[in-house]
């Protein structure tokens, strides 16, 4: 087995959770490079993932071969580009001989262009990163750092949904959303500080469901609760975030990488809202990224509905077998 940096006890859980599943079928997008290679190796040998590799033949199995894997151990279409293999992955899914997508080599704007016209759903369409720092005390949600650019109400309010469903899947049966500004006080001259106090009056009438949900919250009162005592914030989400809404697609990219290179966190990333789900790593991440992507795509698989995500039974670890 192509062995990764020890996980964290929160991401081994979720992998331990993943591999009670049958492995999941993929079509990885792009797939001849060895980062992205290397991190399909791994998932597969803990049975996460059935891979087809998409993209070129030649290149694929020349990086299969620098990384000591039979070029026949999985299936290889041969797709030119990176466009022609995006649209292959799509046709996969709709033939039911996919049920998730990988990122590869390809940009995330190339992927998604296929995706978002042939496997929409009723549901909005989000990115969600899943961060692991050593500095916090439990698993921190990251969106949408990644599909979407400037929300508006409405689409923050599913975006938000999307996370809050995924963080159940994953065992937390009622997360904390902090709606993210750069104040803790509505300020009509901060339009996310509007936003902020609209989603959260939002949850309190049910129109986002099964989650505490707060803001306006400024990320240090976010994350700390001695943030939080000292400018006198009277929140239960406040120090206790698992969600972080970020006001835009800027400023959660920022917020993300910024953990990863200077707090240490490791990134997993997963686009939901579509027919499968997408496990969607940057081109420079780690195999633990990619590790842990692939088992919460195996997770999510286990509650799709065939339109979006399924929370109505949320399992809690020790209650699979």
């Amino acid at each position: 087995m192509n062995e990764t940096a020890p996980l964290s006890p929160r991401f081994a859980m979720i992998l331990e959770r993943a591999r009670h599943h049958p492995p999941l079928p993929v079509a990885v997008v792009d797939a001849q490079e060895a980062h992205v290679l290397a991190g399909v190796l791994e998932a597969s040998d803990y049975g996460l993932i059935e891979p087809v590799l998409l993209g070129p033949q030649a290149q694929i199995e020349a990086v299969c071969r620098r990384l000591g894997c039979p070029v026949d151990r999985f299936p290889i279409l041969n797709r030119a580009s990176a466009t022609e293999a995006a649209e292959a992955g799509v046709q996969l899914v709709l033939e039911g001989k996919a049920a998730a997508l990988v990122k590869g080599w390809i940009h995330t704007d190339e992927l998604m262009r296929p995706v978002l016209r042939q496997l929409r759903t009723a549901r909005r369409v989000s990115h969600v990163f899943v961060a692991d720092l050593p500095s916090y005390h439990k698993l921190l949600f990251i969106t949408d750092a990644a599909i979407n650019i400037v929300p508006d109400l409405a689409t923050k309010a599913a975006i938000l949904q999307n996370a809050i469903d995924l963080v159940r899947i994953l065992g937390v049966d009622r997360p904390k959303a902090a709606a993210l500004s750069a104040v803790e006080l509505v300020k009509p001259s901060i339009p996310s500080s509007l936003d902020a106090a609209c989603l959260s009056k939002m949850a309190q009438r049910g129109q986002i469901t099964h989650a505490e949900v707060d803001g306006p919250l400024a990320f240090d009162n976010a994350i700390s609760c001695d943030a939080a005592k000292i400018k006198q914030i009277n929140s239960t989400v406040a120090g206790e975030a698992d969600i972080l809404l970020a006001p835009d697609l800027d400023a959660g990219n920022i917020l993300a990488k910024g953990m990863e290179y200077l707090a240490g966190a490791t990134l997993a990333g997963i686009v939901i809202g579509a027919r499968v789900p997408l496990m969607l790593t940057s081109r420079s991440d780690p195999p633990a990224a990619r590790l842990i992507s692939a088992a919460i795509a195996v997770l999510l698989h286990q509650h799709w509905d065939g339109d979006g995500v399924s929370v109505m039974a949320i399992p809690t670890p020790g209650d699979e077998p």
